[in-house]
């Protein structure tokens, strides 16, 4: 085969170098080429139009006049150790938002990754920016959005607790002493009733009966709205009735670590422990089919960690996604509003662990009422 004349290879490298020169003006990224003094050697279509700046007007001066000033001290650093280091390729700005400088002084978020490669003896470093303003605003709002929802969650639970605490106080304090009354009625017409008139008598003690009944069924719907001992006496106490309350009213046996320095905050942590214990012994009680539970409840240094665990048949990953799953979304999202988070996972040995951690500095400081 006969070798190519100088003309065909200077021909052929023309040709590679229009190719090159095209799929470069062509891409929708910027790309730029610095030497070793950091000077532009190339600067394609897509920098022009991100950096609003001609290539004749960048070509040959430096990379800082593209990079906010308090910025480039420590990019000159980053490519001084990437040259250093004798890497090809890396991504810049991993961890952090990177910024550049468009000619006429605005700033806006980029990603970049860097490449060397020798060419002609000399060591060139090619920076491929892509401007990312749209996604960092779209970003922005997504999270402006979220903060919101948290907020209006927060402030739903707040509505909803104060509607609860009045509406139990209205069943305890009013519908609860009319039945009182009405029980007192009974009694004394019981007592007039001659011993001869035994259906009246046995119809009357009915009546008282169901009247106990009713009393009970007030007070016990008023306790699940708001714990009057969750008022009066804390956290500490009011949990211990509420696992007591749920081991007698459903057979399984709970046992309870509960630190007595639990007992020392105030609302909304207070209410926020409770309601998440409530919760997740609901959850147990309905979806478990367990026999026993484990409650703890303990402060340690700057946090309050509460951990509910059953030996039921565990929770299946994918229902603490489900539409429906509001209770343990719920207790997630209770635990985020405080500051804290929460974990609800599989046990090891079966069962499901739900684990709650919260920061107590903005919540110190008793709330007891005597």
């Amino acid at each position: 085969m006969a070798q190519k004349s100088n003309a065909e290879t200077q021909q052929q490298g023309a040709d590679e170098s229009s190719q090159l020169h095209g799929i470069l003006q062509s891409a929708m990224d910027a790309i730029i080429t610095i030497d070793e003094q950091q000077k532009i050697v190339l600067f394609n279509a897509a920098a022009e139009r991100i950096f609003r700046c001609p290539a004749a007007q960048a070509v040959g001066g430096t990379l800082d006049r593209f990079i906010p000033e308090r910025y480039r001290a420590g990019h000159r650093a980053h490519v001084g150790n990437f040259r250093a280091q004798g890497a090809t390729t890396r991504r810049m700005g991993d961890e952090t938002v990177l910024h550049g400088l468009r000619a006429d002084g605005e700033e806006f978020p980029l990603e970049a990754s860097i490449s060397r490669i020798e060419t002609g003896g000399l060591g060139l470093l090619t920076v491929i920016l892509r401007d990312i303003t749209e996604r960092k605003r779209a970003q922005d709002v997504l999270e402006e959005t979220h903060r919101q929802l948290h907020e209006l969650y927060a402030a739903m639970h707040d509505v909803r607790e104060a509607e609860r605490m009045r509406v139990a106080r209205e069943l305890h304090d009013e519908l609860a002493q009319w039945l009182t009354a009405l029980k007192m009625d009974v009694s004394w017409l019981a007592a007039r009733l001659p011993n001869t008139e035994k259906p009246l008598i046995d119809k009357v003690e009915k009546m008282k009966k169901l009247v106990d009944t009713m009393v009970g069924s007030v007070r016990r719907i008023a306790a699940d709205l708001r714990p009057a001992m969750l008022d009066d006496l804390g956290l500490t106490p009011a949990v211990e009735h509420l696992v007591h309350e749920f081991s007698q009213r459903t057979g399984i046996v709970v046992s309870l670590d509960l630190d007595a320095g639990a007992g020392e905050f105030k609302d909304p942590l207070v209410t926020a422990i409770y309601r998440m214990v409530q919760e997740a012994l609901t959850n147990v009680a309905r979806h478990a089919g367990a026999t026993e539970v484990r409650v703890s409840v303990r402060v340690a240094g700057e946090h309050i960690k509460v951990a509910i665990g059953d030996n039921g048949k565990g929770v299946d990953p994918e229902a603490l996604n489900k539409e429906k799953s509001y209770g343990l979304r719920g207790i997630r999202e209770r635990a985020r509003t405080l500051g804290g988070a929460a974990n609800i996972r599989a046990a090891g040995q079966g069962g499901t662990l739900i684990e709650i951690e919260i920061p107590v500095a903005p919540y110190r400081g008793a709330q007891v009422r005597a």
